[in-house]
């Protein structure tokens, strides 16, 4: 097999050492030599490593993507060479593995034949930015739980306040709870503190406040609020260092705040999730196999067939998921509204969601792309399609029973 690059090195990593095969000419013709050593993961190792690498001439060297464990080794190295960061699924679809070869020289022999391919690695600035949105969407989740917690805390308490407000974090519901935790427990008192439009809603109140709320549901209460109250103190000062870390892209956010259902925390997530730089990906059907938002298909025998959800970049796949639940609640304004609607009818919610956001990332690639802002097709754009369809159908039948058809366009009312 033909060798497609002389020195090459692999990079086996664990927690603690990272093993390194390199491959090289041999004196011998025809032949490769190989020489495997075992380095702790510290950083002065890793710098020893990467001299080691420097002298032996290595161009490129390939790390398999075992948790978080590459990123030391593949940041050290990808100042000096080329550094591919391996799909493990690849390299288990590449037949031939002995089981008696270790795992960094069988990665060498794939690299110097060419067998593999890289995964997408963004730059450090994006890098950056990337672990700042990650973390954000980690404390959103804190905060959902730590929600859910304190609604089931009040229905053990036989407290019904979550079914009457909106949500428990509204100034009027945590009013109350505020209350419920220092003692009170009239539900009149309670439901008075209740502000503006839901103060049509007190007799309901007095009754959702009815229950059973002693004081191990207050030190349960105090504690979760008091947590939530960190939460938000959290994602408020992250939400401006974020906002401060976007503005060399500050261009691409606004093209991208165009597409319906898309706002600031969306557009900041695709950045960091790809970049901005659409050069990376070969097509539009690239970026939405890589995010997860293409079907993946099972061919066998010319035959194929659904095969299920395709695994993705989970954190843009949510976030763009969630854009299109935004999008279905427009109702008809504009293109990606109607079709949520026509395809919830179809094929459900969920799939629903999943086709917008597909194309909520296709437009996205479009737009940055050709730098230009989203042009809506129109709520329309549906029937006016089918009519036209429906019309070329009818012509194509008369035609095949001999009739020659002119189509004379009828002036608008």
């Amino acid at each position: 097999m033909e060798v497609m690059f002389e020195r090459v090195a692999g990079l086996d990593v664990g927690k603690a050492s990272v093993t390194v095969c390199v491959r090289t000419p041999s004196s011998r013709p025809g032949r490769r030599g190989s020489e495997t050593r075992t380095f702790p993961t510290m950083t002065r190792s890793l710098g020893v490593m990467r001299d080691w690498l420097v002298s032996e001439g290595v161009t490129v060297a390939a790390i398999e993507s075992t948790s978080t464990y590459w990123k030391p080794p593949f940041y050290c190295l990808e100042e000096v060479m080329d550094v591919w960061l391996l799909n493990a699924q690849h390299m288990k679809a590449v037949p031939g593995r002995k089981t008696d070869v270790r795992d960094a020289e069988w990665i060498a022999q794939l690299l110097e034949h060419g067998l593999l391919r890289p995964s997408f690695v963004p730059p450090p600035a994006i890098r950056r930015l990337r672990l700042l949105t990650r973390y954000r969407d980690q404390l959103l989740a804190d905060r959902t739980r730590e929600m859910i917690r304190l609604e089931l805390m009040l229905e053990d308490a036989s407290i019904k306040l979550s079914a009457v407000v909106s949500s428990l974090k509204t100034v009027s519901a945590r009013a109350m709870l505020a209350a419920m935790i220092e003692g009170e427990s009239d539900p009149r008192v309670l439901a008075e503190l209740a502000k503006t439009k839901l103060r049509r809603r007190i007799p309901e109140l007095t009754e959702a406040l009815t229950g059973h709320f002693d004081e191990h549901h207050a030190r349960l209460a105090r504690s979760i609020l008091h947590r939530l109250d960190l939460v938000e103190a959290a994602l408020a000062e992250l939400d401006d260092v974020i906002t401060t870390a976007c503005e060399p892209w500050a261009h691409q956010l606004e093209l991208l705040q165009t597409i319906p259902g898309v706002g600031v925390k969306v557009a900041q997530v695709f950045i960091a999730e790809t970049g901005g730089d659409m050069s990376r990906f070969p097509s539009a059907a690239h970026l939405a196999a890589w995010a997860g938002l293409a079907p993946a298909i099972y061919e066998s025998a010319g035959k194929r067939s659904p095969a299920g959800a395709r695994h993705g970049n989970k954190w843009l796949n949510h976030m763009l998921v969630e854009s299109a639940g935004s999008v279905g609640r427009m109702h008809g304004k504009n293109y990606l509204a109607v079709q949520h609607a026509r395809l919830t009818k179809r094929r459900g919610m969920g799939r629903a969601q999943v086709a917008v956001a597909h194309s909520i990332l296709v437009a996205a690639y479009w737009m940055l792309t050709r730098d230009e802002p989203y042009r809506d097709l129109g709520p329309d754009w549906h029937v006016k399609r089918d009519a036209e369809a429906h019309t070329r159908r009818l012509v194509t039948q008369l035609e095949r029973l001999g009739h020659s058809v002119t189509l004379d366009a009828t002036p608008a009312d």
